[in-house]
């Protein structure tokens, strides 16, 4: 049926569908996986709602008095609390052992690259899933690369001009909103189609400070604290939820980032030929600092995690 409805992207379905959309969305899933992880440092502060109390709210004391004497149902007792407080202790003492020193704040963007050939030389020009956009933004990309590129030159010429208009960078989220207001443009229009592309902005500006913004080819976006777009997203997702903490510093999401990939890829084993790895930090002045990581750094971390491919055995 859905023939009838995805010759063009302005025909809605009688379900209220774009087929063309969702086709683009599709493909996005096949494409190398990206996670973002931002790391707010150990001087964060979660948020935490302020209790309020209002008059539905309000039970009889007596009743209250003896509920609260009477345990609930699946609480937790004192031995089982102190159980998992003295659990908790323990990992964050092994935490310190393997990341010591300060936490630093930052955001990191880890791709899976695919190896098209091995004649591809590593340090020159094969990066195709990480791009430095402007000086406080860099992005990661799953989908077609060529629609990627398109993006990313139209992202970097917003971003400079609104720099030399201005003088000062130009702020995360009107960035985004940018790039997505052209990406909904190719949906809205006939003769055109969306751009097979979906987009992890990592960002940082004086207004909200890191920021970490996906986009998909229908033009929506949405703010995170961890995200993955890419194949086995899902599967990524329910690890990211698991392990990552409010507080967690950069040094540990690198680990973590580096932990989803091993575990979404098709080998346990990773290698720089296989990853891509950047990060945006915040130096003594306060300018954000974007690094785009080179193969030997990747290994070298590699190595420190423990995900390092083993060397092949040379036959006689």
């Amino acid at each position: 049926m859905s023939r009838r409805y995805d010759s063009r992207t302005t025909i809605f379905s009688p379900e209220g569908r774009l087929y063309q959309v969702e086709y683009a969305l599709e493909s996005i899933s096949h494409a190398g996986t990206v996670v973002g992880i931002l790391a707010p440092g150990p001087s964060a502060t979660p948020f935490v709602s302020a209790p309020e109390v209002s008059d539905a709210m309000a039970v009889d004391s007596e009743g209250a008095a003896a509920s609260s004497s009477t345990p609930a149902a699946g609480s937790s007792t004192p031995a089982q609390s102190a159980a998992a407080k003295k659990k908790e202790e323990e990992a964050k003492a092994e935490r310190e052992k393997k990341y010591p020193g300060p936490q630093r704040a930052g955001i990191v963007l880890a791709a899976e690259k695919k190896v098209t050939s091995k004649l591809l030389e590593k340090e020159k020009g094969s990066s195709e899933k990480l791009f430095l956009v402007n000086g406080n933004v860099i992005s990661g990309v799953a989908g077609y690369n060529a629609d990627a590129n398109s993006l990313v030159s139209y992202a970097r010429n917003a971003a400079q001009s609104h720099l030399s208009t201005y003088n000062e960078d130009m702020p995360v989220e009107q960035l985004v909103q940018k790039v997505c207001d052209l990406k909904q443009g190719y949906t809205q229009f006939g003769g055109l189609r969306p751009f097979g592309v979906s987009f992890l902005f990592a960002g940082h500006d004086p207004h909200h400070a890191f920021q970490l913004y996906a986009s998909d080819p229908s033009g929506n976006y949405s703010g995170w604290k961890a995200t993955c777009i890419g194949a086995n997203n899902s599967t990524a997702q329910s690890l990211l939820r698991q392990d990552y903490r409010d507080d967690i510093g950069l040094d540990e999401s690198l680990g973590l980032a580096l932990k989803v990939l091993s575990k979404t890829m098709d080998s346990t084993t990773l290698d720089s030929e296989k990853l891509e790895l950047s990060t945006l930090t915040i130096d003594e002045a306060g300018r954000p600092v974007a690094h785009i990581f080179k193969p030997a750094e990747i290994d070298a971390l590699l190595e420190k995690e423990g995900l390092k491919k083993a060397p092949e055995e040379t036959s006689a």
